[in-house]
């Protein structure tokens, strides 16, 4: 059976304004896009009248931890679970993350090697319920002491560029797509550790060759400058947070702005601000690499847009104090800190959230042919972005042209 959606007004993720229209669902895509003065066929469909609310785009989260523990439905103090809680939680967190409107994601990293290549493969069957997945392996960190503790994972950890174009091969032959390496460390939770270098450039080369070789995404932590420009220079696809960016960097990353991503992931900085710990609980090292933070994206973000680079709001949710299913508060951010209109930002979170995906001819628009992964949404986000932050105001959720949340 077709299914038409009807009396809405349409964003189509393509940087158009909206406009009053109807569309037509056949099987798991879009058949027909309409305006309202030109009615679409009735013949064999379901009827979804839509009351006026805004038909858009599922919206895609470009830097996914599922396997991170917190959710709004669950706190998890800290980052551990035992296998089989974590195997479940990880269910739970890719469910809660559909719920919210997120109907694809792109992993930036897991606490397993190949839990969430085993979830991708039971969401894409049907049996468990969850956005569409690039999947990734466990995140690349160089030796540490307790790496080598866990004689498990020291294989994971070796130093050398043969080292980590083996680990590169193995995640490729698991079935991740996404494999993340950490090219800095993190202020957040060891002063200074942004500006330090957890790769050698021949490391990362390694790694940028074997990508090649294996059919795998590099996706990288990189913080400092000399970190962006080695993930620029060895292929790595998707760059988080790039907060020391200095001339030469943003100058490169706008050199290959048509083979990779930045996603500025502020949604972390902005709830460690916001957080409320008890006594026992000192952020007060995050709280201040926070406020740092904060204030570099809000002069590095126009920069890079203004040279065309694309730029994803989203990410490193699933923290105790940042849990998922608060996602699209970055949608909020980029609105209030870079001067985006709502529009524009939902469009990064759709049209380019698909070219993410490597599905931009067929994800993130509303247009014939396009996968019909759609939310209908109440409270108008097209004037108030935040309204995508309630759950209540997603009145239904369509993934692959299936409701995921039926409308009333």
């Amino acid at each position: 059976m077709n299914i038409l959606f009807t009396n809405v007004h349409i964003f189509d993720g393509s940087g158009s304004a909206e406009f009053a229209g109807e569309v037509l669902v056949r099987g798991n895509r879009i058949a027909e896009v309409g305006r309202a003065d030109t009615p679409l066929s009735r013949d064999d469909a379901r009827i979804v009248d839509g009351k006026g609310a805004l038909l858009m785009p599922g919206l895609v989260e470009p830097h996914a931890h599922l396997t991170w523990p917190t959710s709004v439905e669950r706190f998890v103090p800290g980052m551990s679970l035992p296998p089989e809680d974590l195997t479940l939680n990880t269910a739970r967190n890719a469910r809660v993350l559909l719920d919210h409107g997120y109907t694809s994601a792109y992993s930036a990293g897991a606490l397993s090697k190949s839990l969430e290549i085993f979830l991708k493969a039971h969401i894409d069957s049907g049996s468990l319920p969850g956005p569409r997945l690039i999947p990734s392996s466990i995140e690349r960190e160089p030796p540490n002491e307790s790496a080598f503790l866990d004689a498990g994972k020291a294989a994971e950890h070796e130093r050398g560029p043969d080292a980590v174009r083996a680990f590169v091969r193995e995640c490729g032959e698991i079935g991740a797509k996404s494999v993340k390496f950490l090219l800095s460390g993190e202020s957040a939770l060891k002063p200074g550790a942004s500006h330090e270098l957890l790769y050698s450039e021949a490391e990362v080369h390694a790694a940028g060759e074997q990508a090649l070789e294996s059919g795998v995404w590099l996706t990288g932590h990189a913080h400092a400058a000399e970190a962006i420009k080695m993930g620029v220079r060895n292929h790595f696809r998707v760059l988080y947070h790039c907060t020391y960016a200095d001339a030469e960097a943003i100058n490169m990353l706008a050199a290959r702005k048509d083979q990779i991503f930045v996603a500025p992931t502020i949604g972390i900085a902005q709830a460690a601000l916001d957080a409320k710990p008890p006594p026992h609980v000192d952020m007060s090292q995050m709280k201040a690499d926070a406020e740092t933070v904060l204030e570099r994206q809000r002069n590095l973000v126009p920069q890079l847009r203004k040279l065309s680079v694309r730029l994803l709001p989203g990410g490193d949710y699933g923290f105790p104090f940042n849990p998922t299913g608060r996602n699209a508060r970055d949608l909020e951010l980029f609105v209030r800190y870079f001067d985006y209109t709502p529009a524009e930002v939902l469009t990064a979170a759709t049209k380019l959230g698909g070219e993410i995906m490597g599905m931009g001819n067929e994800l993130g628009q509303i247009r014939p042919g396009f996968l019909a992964d759609l939310l209908l949404v109440t409270g108008n986000p097209l004037k108030n972005v935040a309204a995508l932050q309630n759950p209540a105001n997603l009145a239904a959720i369509m993934k692959d042209g299936k409701f995921h949340k039926a409308p009333p």
